[in-house]
């Protein structure tokens, strides 16, 4: 039987529609007695629920397997109703009707590039012939011997220059001509179209294979096939980048041998190099330098970070970081030009690097995970600024802070900069993954910085190291156990047995500590914690003490330190500690909130703004208590509206939205602005819910000012407070009314006469 549901053409199967799952309508049934009726026995009733009765006439368990609900017989949603869509709904009345594919929207769609956080214009992916050189040559510029260094190749005294020859200096020959001409057939397969460029190791050529489809390939061979250190990079490389599988690094897919010469086979990443980018920028700014946004900067970074840690992670390191090596193709970037990877144990091989980006320790020590992180640091610093110290002034050092707007203006950006760049490789993030963690942060602050100021933050995001904030406080700076807490982490050797810990007496839960199987750092930093509880430095001095004995880098023990100076009355030296802690991990917030707590307690009021407006646009969890935070000490240099501007940033569906238009009604009550801000402050807690006293209090305060100023003043026409005009007689009837409410609300008789009396005062007295 067909479904008799709207625009389902389903058909009814033992009782159910076999599309849309609803049942079966029941017949209407013959009269008792009639015709082709039926009596139902109670075994079969018994049958309708999926038991059977047996001879005792108890009813056993059906097969579980076959077990149904009781009142209908289902137990998969399947059988539910539901509306018909998609073919069942066209094919209704015979319709043939065909889906669409695809959509114009793009909600689904997002930019691979920016983490979700800001966006990055892509770049079209041209036609490989495009990129082909027109004539193939190395400037002279860039013309060095590959034995000594000296420069080879230049013209002088009037004779042309010469791209092949011997070096006047050590007598070694030098050839920067291309190998390959285009036709040749390289390793039997590559067919060679022309000469893309050319870099450190050799020739990049583009080619065909002939064996799979034409597809075009790059061919990478050796700028100077006498060069022994290129050579055996070039081996070293094939051996490297067979074991590279990552979707962010360039795929190697074959080494051929040509004429003699190896060469490298690999994919042909289409797009521009992030040096090509900041090139047209400032062809495009008529040849003034514009370097990128710190935002996109940021994102381009970010998204390799990833490849970095899958080198590191299988022991090879990268070592030649730049612009040069990052090809955006699309919305997607990747990494190219792997020649100078080396294996992390690797002691003999030549170090390959490039002045302004290797580190300065590469040379006596060589590479290093802390090498790969500085030149990641390095290439961040080139996209952002206008960089003209590079390679000589700031080549080891980042440019000072009272010079650079971008440092200014970015503040986290800057300090994390330092880290990622800091002369002591130990003092430098210890992996790429600790560094991506830290720069998401950055980032989001960055995109909060450029909204603009009044923003706030627009989302929540979740860190690895702390709990968000758990309190919203408004009339005073946060305490030392209202700021966000450390995460345990999960690797810690103790982190199952703390917690197990559920000692609510701080002394007892030192006691218990100290016995823990194993004094590791999570079990110190928690006596530290209990011990500023129980108000004994002593011992909180002595647990910071063990842990910065075994580990120096260990800036958990300076944040359990800022905790307890602040504990203990001493915020100068909190300040010092929290400051050293936001060096560390740039990308946190919980960090600036403490040190914006100990800067407001010294009255480094400016220091502490910033903080505040910082953590008030990057995190939601964080807006509340850091508007709250700008509202106070903007309010206490007298700059009430940039104070009411701070608590507008605390969002009605917040817990403490109620306390910030208290706050801000006090704020205008108390502004000597003069009635109409009198009746902003009413209008602006009308809508919210007031525990009675507390709304009593509020309108007798506001209501005694506006009485003041109307004697002062006289009335002001169209003003109206909580609908009463603001004229003597209408504003006293108020307040008096007002007076009586609050007398209802008294804690005791003596409060209650107080309201009585002040009613009384304020009464308008009539004469018969």
């Amino acid at each position: 039987m067909k479904c008799t549901a709207p625009g389902c053409t389903g058909t009814y199967e033992d009782g159910y529609c076999n599309v849309c799952g609803s049942p079966q309508a029941p017949t209407a049934p013959a009269p008792v007695g009639g015709a082709g009726s039926s009596r139902t026995t109670p075994a079969a009733a018994a049958g309708s629920t999926g038991a059977t009765r047996t001879g005792s006439g108890r009813t056993s368990a059906p097969d579980p397997d076959e077990e149904r609900s009781t009142r209908t017989g289902r137990t998969s949603s399947t059988q539910l109703a539901t509306v018909a869509l998609g073919s069942a709904r066209s094919g209704a009345g015979g319709s043939n009707v065909t889906r669409r594919l695809g959509t114009g929207s793009t909600r689904l769609r997002g930019h691979r590039l920016g983490a979700g956080l800001t966006t990055v214009p892509t770049v079209p992916v041209a036609d490989p012939l495009q990129s082909v050189m027109a004539v193939p040559e190395v400037p002279e510029g860039k013309r060095y011997c590959p034995t000594c260094g000296t420069k080879v190749g230049r013209a002088r005294e009037g004779q042309p220059a010469r791209s092949k020859g011997f070096c006047p200096q050590c007598g070694a020959g030098f050839d920067f001509d291309p190998q390959l001409v285009p036709g040749d057939l390289v390793g039997g397969q590559y067919e060679v179209v022309g000469c893309l460029a050319h870099g450190g190791l050799g020739w990049i050529y583009l080619a065909r294979d002939q064996n799979v489809s034409g597809r075009w390939v790059v061919l990478k061979g050796l700028l100077n096939a006498g060069d022994a250190d290129a050579v055996a990079a070039a081996i070293a490389e094939r051996q490297f980048l067979a074991e590279v599988e990552h979707p962010l690094i360039v795929e190697i897919y074959n080494f051929v041998m040509h004429d003699g010469a190896g060469y490298t086979v690999m994919e042909f990443v289409g797009g521009r190099s992030l040096k090509q980018l900041l090139h047209d920028r400032r062809d495009a700014n008529g040849g003034l330098n514009d370097p990128l946004p710190v935002d996109q900067a940021i994102a381009y970074v970010l998204e390799l970070l990833p490849a970095f840690a899958y080198l590191h992670d299988i022991n090879l390191l990268f070592c030649d970081f730049k612009p040069d090596n990052v090809i955006q193709q699309g919305d997607g970037v990747k990494l190219i030009d792997l020649g100078g990877v080396r294996r992390v144990d690797d002691l003999v091989s030549a170090i390959y690097g490039t002045v302004g980006y290797q580190a300065p320790e590469v040379a006596q020590v060589g590479p290093s995970v802390a090498s790969d992180i500085y030149t990641i640091g390095r290439t961040l610093l080139t996209l952002v600024l206008d960089f003209k110290g590079n390679t000589t002034t700031y080549v080891a050092s980042l440019p000072p802070v009272d010079e650079n707007p971008v440092f200014q203006k970015y503040d986290s950006f800057f300090r994390l900069l330092a880290k990622a760049c800091a002369t002591e490789p130990a003092d430098r993030f210890g992996t790429v993954d600790e560094l991506r963690a830290q720069l998401v942060g950055v980032l989001r602050e960055v995109v909060a910085t450029d909204r603009g100021p009044g923003s706030p933050a627009l989302h929540s995001a979740a860190s690895v190291l702390f709990d968000a904030p758990a309190v919203d406080v408004a009339d005073r700076a946060l305490t030392w156990d209202e700021l966000p807490t450390l995460k345990v982490d999960p690797g810690d050797p103790a982190a199952s047995w703390l917690a197990s810990v559920n000692v609510a007496d701080p002394r007892l839960r030192i006691a218990a500590l100290e016995n823990a199987p194993e004094a590791t750092v999570e079990v110190r930093l928690a006596i530290a914690r209990a011990a500023i509880e129980a108000g004994r430095p002593q011992t909180v001095g002595d647990a910071l003490a063990q842990i910065l004995a075994d580990d120096p880098w260990e800036w958990r023990a300076a944040w359990l330190d800022g905790l307890a100076q602040l504990a203990f009355g001493n915020p100068a030296a909190a300040t010092a500690a929290f400051n050293g802690v936001y060096g560390q991990v740039p990308g946190e917030l919980a960090p600036k909130l403490a040190l914006a707590t100990a800067c407001e307690a010294t009255g480094e009021d400016g220091i502490a703004e910033q903080l505040y407006v910082v953590c008030a646009r990057s995190d939601a969890n964080y807006t509340a208590l850091a508007a709250f935070g700008l509202a106070r000490i903007r309010a206490s240099r007298g700059d009430v509206d940039r104070a009411l501007d701070a608590l507008e940033l605390v969002a009605s569906t917040r817990g403490s939205y109620v306390e910030a238009r208290v706050q801000r009604a006090r704020l205008l009550m108390y502004s000597d602005r003069g009635l109409p801000a009198l009746a902003d402050a009413l209008d602006g807690v009308r809508t919210v819910t007031l525990l009675p006293r507390a709304r009593a209090d509020l309108r007798v305060a506001v209501l005694e000012a506006a009485l003041a100023r109307v004697l002062v003043d006289g009335p002001k026409p169209g003003v109206r407070l909580d609908d009463v005009p603001a004229q003597e007689r209408e504003v006293r009837d108020a307040l008096e009314a007002a007076y009586r409410e609050s007398a209802v609300q008294a804690r005791d008789g003596d409060e209650r006469i107080g309201f009585v009396d002040r009613a009384n005062e304020v009464r308008r007295w009539t004469t018969w």
